[in-house]
């Protein structure tokens, strides 16, 4: 009974602890800038479709779900472990791995929140509900955000560094490479995430390079990876702190 509870105050203590600080700003950040340039595009005189595509694709999908997974998945538990304050949660007697699930649920939640409802209104401003444009992007989001949360989570277990580490993977692997080189990107997550979307949308409307029947398994495998790899290192860095 004790350990649900106490689950409830992790998961609260980690919203407030994202939301009240300086994160709280940077998660408005970018999708208040998809909102705007999707009011202004809505306006524009450009093919309503790229644009759409163009817009969802690039800043939604491409931009604001990593930098958001980043700035969320980094924060539920890398603060904790910089200022010391992890020891007093692994502390309790309470499996790793719990701690772990619940800090992700919080992070995949925020960032779906922050990234996938922004998203859906954005396409809905500017395409409306034609070929399901606005929802295939947003489920894009959606599983996209999870493994990012999971995959940035873990670098804030492994790693001080977890944000430039982060940012480096964004930019580097994600933005170029898995952007520019074919085969990058069948291990690209935005790739992945577009890969659904295309499954969702009308036929035609959104191209992929990756198969659904391929991201779907990456996806599940990356996400759930990350999550055992994080409460591993979790439960190691409780030896290190006890010894």
């Amino acid at each position: 009974m004790l350990q649900p509870l106490f689950l409830v105050t992790v998961a609260r203590l980690t919203v407030r602890g994202l939301l009240g600080r300086r994160r709280g700003i940077l998660l408005l950040i970018v999708p208040v800038l998809l909102l705007a340039i999707s009011v202004i595009g809505r306006f524009s005189h450009a093919d309503r479709h790229d644009l759409t595509v163009n817009i969802l694709g690039q800043l939604a999908l491409g931009t604001l779900v990593p930098i958001l997974g980043l700035v969320v998945g980094t924060g539920v538990i890398a603060t904790e472990i910089d200022d010391g304050s992890i020891v007093y949660l692994l502390a309790k007697p309470l499996p790793r791995w719990k701690i772990i699930t619940t800090k992700l649920a919080v992070a995949v939640v925020t960032t779906w929140v922050f990234a996938a409802v922004p998203t859906l209104l954005a396409g809905l401003v500017l395409y409306g509900t034609k070929d399901n444009l606005a929802v295939a992007f947003t489920v894009g989001t959606l599983v996209a955000g999870a493994a990012y949360s999971a995959v940035f989570l873990l670098l804030g277990v492994v790693t001080r560094h977890a944000v430039v580490a982060g940012l480096a993977y964004a930019l580097v692997w994600e933005s170029l490479v898995g952007n520019f080189v074919k085969g990058a990107k069948t291990l690209s997550i935005q790739q992945w995430g577009l890969s659904l979307a295309k499954s969702v949308a009308a036929d035609g409307a959104i191209d992929a390079t990756v198969a659904v029947r391929v991201a779907v398994p990456l996806l599940i495998l990356v996400t759930l990876a990350a999550t055992v790899f994080a409460s591993v290192r979790l439960a190691g860095f409780t030896t290190v702190a006890e010894d």
